[in-house]
């Protein structure tokens, strides 16, 4: 290599390697005293995009533990004046027994009516002073309660409704069944066999939910017809079974198949001439399934006039309504108490997803202290090592002086 004073590459190799170590030295301090593997874009922008999308679902779920947790609060605040209101029916039920007895006077039965006054009061005033965080808890409006990781398809809103508690209205009472209704199911005309064919008629219900019940009447060719009581509420496919194993119907070779799928009885006589079957005497009727509202009636009402007073002669009709309004207010407590321990799973669903996200991001972020302090130690050798040979590369061209002398 010839001699040159015009540019020192060894220098320059050994600055250019000095400032890569002191560029891994300084990254390598930082994490030390950050605490974090990622402290910008360009450490690791996939992981950082990651751990930011990570720390957000945190906080929506610690936020959402916090929300259910609030419900929970507001829903036992309900059953706790709902405990008190049971307090007080019972107090009510004594007076109610005692007024209803011929051993008192006048005088005496009004003072029972004072108090299960003072009580149906008091009943109100719970109802319409009980609030949680300045909001009314019995105002038989939904309260929407919020969990989410902070996506649109991890969100659930549990909307829990306490009903209202009046004097018109203690406890509540099971959401209304409406009956199904029934109506005439008359079967298809028979086909007109012929040699080697079976006559065949078919039952199909307007949907696959109805039932029939009712009298099914059969009989082949000029026979006589064989009639089967058919149980209400009994399904075409049940139908189809009680067919088959009627014994009358096997010796006459009658049988029955139901198609799930086109919701159609079939049922077929003997392939034979002169063997049409008739349904003469058929009188089944379908019934649509009944439905169960979805929202709870409301309570006993105390200011009817039959139970608004206590006196003697009213005495076992308010008893009566005393005992219905304290299963009106279980039942009530019931409701609110399933709410509560759905409120409750959701909230250890939250914190235990909101956990394991934290762990996940905390492995994605966090400094490996042992890989660091080995780098750390590393670097500052090479540092010192850098440094000493960017020394020496400068003296080598002090050698070309020499030879100037």
């Amino acid at each position: 290599m010839s001699l040159s004073v015009l540019n020192n590459i060894s220098a320059m190799y050994a600055e250019n390697n000095l400032n890569q170590t002191q560029s891994s030295l300084q990254n390598t301090l930082t994490q030390l005293s950050s605490g974090s593997r990622i402290n910008s874009g360009s450490d690791d922008a996939a992981g950082l995009s990651l751990a930011d999308g990570l720390s957000a679902n945190e906080a929506a779920l610690t936020q959402s533990a916090q929300n259910a947790s609030d419900g929970v609060g507001l829903l036992q605040t309900a059953d706790g004046a709902l405990s008190q209101v049971n307090n007080l029916l019972n107090r009510a039920v004594t007076l109610a027994t005692e007024a209803s007895n011929g051993t008192l006077n006048a005088n005496q039965v009004g003072s029972a009516n004072a108090e299960y006054q003072n009580i149906l009061s008091e009943i109100g005033n719970i109802g319409s002073t009980t609030n949680f965080n300045g909001n009314s808890v019995f105002s038989a409006t939904a309260t929407d309660l919020v969990v989410s990781d902070g996506t649109a398809s991890g969100t659930t809103t549990f909307a829990d409704t306490v009903g209202a508690l009046t004097k018109a209205s203690i406890g509540e009472s099971a959401p209304t069944t409406t009956p199904g209704t029934a109506s005439a199911l008359t079967a298809t005309t028979p086909t007109t066999s012929s040699s080697g064919t079976a006559s065949t008629t078919s039952l199909t219900l307007a949907a696959n939910t109805n039932t029939v019940g009712g009298t099914l009447s059969l009989a082949v060719g000029g026979g006589s017809a064989h009639s089967i009581t058919v149980a209400a509420g009994t399904s075409l496919s049940a139908l189809a079974t009680q067919i088959n194993s009627d014994s009358t119907y096997q010796a006459d070779s009658i049988s029955a198949s139901y198609n799930s799928t086109t919701g159609a009885l079939t049922i077929s006589g003997p392939a034979t001439a002169s063997s049409d079957l008739s349904t003469t005497g058929t009188s089944l009727q379908q019934t649509t399934a009944g439905t169960t509202g979805t929202t709870p009636g409301a309570g006993v009402d105390f200011t009817a006039a039959s139970i608004s007073t206590l006196t003697a002669a009213s005495a076992q009709t308010v008893l009566t309504s005393l005992t219905a309004a304290i299963g009106d207010v279980a039942y009530q407590r019931g409701i609110i108490g399933a709410n509560v321990n759905q409120l409750t799973a959701a909230s250890d669903v939250a914190s235990s997803e909101s956990e394991n996200l934290t762990a996940a991001s905390s492995a994605i972020m966090s400094t490996d202290y042992g890989q660091a302090t080995s780098d750390m130690a590393k670097y500052q050798v090479l540092s010192q090592t850098g440094i000493s040979a960017l020394a020496q590369a400068n003296s080598v061209q002090q050698e070309v002086l020499k030879l100037l002398q």
